[in-house]
């Protein structure tokens, strides 16, 4: 143990850890800034209560990315730590159906604990990502990684119920995050290019009977609601008093920040104008009073450790340590994306937490894990280069 723990300090990436911390320690300062007039205004809370939730939150996410650090990586692909990730998974995507809440929300995503709420999508998108990295690195040592029936047909069935389960909250963005995730590990696998784009075909096939389905299904599926955030994305202003009021006072705290920001703690449109700002909108309020400078912290922060999950993917021998940096890597990545998106009119808002910056237990705790696990492979693969 003596012996692995000098390694491990020795191979250890300080620049990763740090961006960690410092976009941890950024999003706690920013949940005070955006919540307090929301926490004594509409909650009857004291000010400080959402900063004191998430700082009790890091206070658990950063030993647990310590653990994660810890633990070597090449544990995960054990049958009997697969089973039981997998099983706590999916129990928890249908328990999520009988006793959830979020309703209020939109989304019925939550489980409440005496302890605290969890999110059994947030822990989905982690579990799917180390489970598909297992079974394909086991697959590839085998030499059968190809064979879509055999190898490929019973992990991307599990997909398929975990995403089905987690569309049904209704949580599409998530859903689209958790399937990015998983192509991208099988993407890293070493499958041959012909297999992965006959898998892709069978993937756009599915969703084309989706589309069908929505088709004929939509005025029973497309609740007002769903409607509404489609219709908000294409014009926002013309629904600023209905579906559209969040993204319309998204783009007027972007504008109003403008370069240099009204300064912190001065944001207007916290006032009431954005509902649960301290959630998957908090970029509005930190463009609005740091302006620029706030955003680069954010964007550049986010982008350096996507950026560092696929260069350790790209210098890993191992395809297993290849597959789970390149996994986490595209979770973050893609759902950066659809947050900024949503904000920004790219893409339909989602209700998507921000990484690393957007208040929520379950999303900081897990997201540790996953950059504890990158942090593990970062260590090996420096080891092995300089063995």
């Amino acid at each position: 143990m003596k012996v692995y723990t000098k390694r491990f300090l020795r191979y250890f990436d300080f620049p990763l850890f740090f961006v960690y911390l410092l976009l941890s320690l950024f999003g706690l300062v920013m949940i005070y800034s955006s919540s307090m007039v929301a926490a004594v205004g509409r909650y009857d809370y004291p000010a400080n209560y959402f900063f004191d939730k998430q700082l009790l939150n890091l206070k658990i996410a950063i030993p647990a990315f310590f653990l994660a650090a810890f633990f070597p990586y090449k544990n995960y692909k054990r049958k009997k730590i697969m089973i039981v990730a997998v099983l706590s998974m999916l129990t928890l995507l249908v328990l999520v159906h009988f006793i959830g809440t979020g309703e209020h929300v939109g989304a019925q995503s939550w489980i409440r604990l005496p302890i605290g709420n969890i999110q059994p999508s947030e822990v989905a998108k982690l579990v799917m990502v180390v489970y598909f990295a297992g079974v394909f690195a086991k697959k590839y040592e085998a030499g059968t990684l190809d064979n879509i029936n055999q190898s490929i047909g019973p992990p991307v069935a599990i997909l398929a119920i975990a995403v089905g389960s987690i569309m049904m909250e209704t949580d599409i963005g998530t859903s689209f995050i958790i399937v990015v995730g998983a192509l991208s590990v099988l993407a890293a696998s070493g499958i041959k290019r012909g297999t992965f784009l006959k898998l892709c075909g069978y993937i756009f096939a599915c969703l084309a009977l989706v589309a069908v389905v929505l088709y004929f299904g939509w005025d029973t599926i497309m609740t007002d609601g769903r409607q509404g955030r489609i219709l908000s994305f294409l014009n926002p202003f013309d629904y600023a008093q209905g579906s559209g009021y969040q993204i319309a006072n998204g783009y007027i705290a972007i504008g109003t920040g403008g370069l240099f920001g009204l300064g912190l703690g001065n944001s207007i449109q916290k006032m009431g104008y954005l509902p649960e700002p301290q959630t998957d909108v908090i970029m509005a309020v930190i463009s609005e009073e740091l302006g620029v400078f706030g955003t680069i912290i954010v964007v550049g922060g986010l982008g350096f450790i996507v950026l560092r999950a696929f260069t350790i993917a790209l210098r890993a021998k191992d395809p297993h340590a290849r597959m789970l940096a390149a996994g986490i890597g595209s979770i973050i990545g893609i759902q950066t994306f659809v947050n900024l998106g949503g904000l920004t009119g790219l893409i339909p808002l989602t209700g998507v937490p921000l990484p690393f910056i957007s208040y929520g237990g379950t999303s900081i705790i897990l997201l540790s894990l996953s950059l504890g696990i990158l942090m593990n492979v970062s260590m090996f693969v420096k080891y092995e280069k300089n063995k």
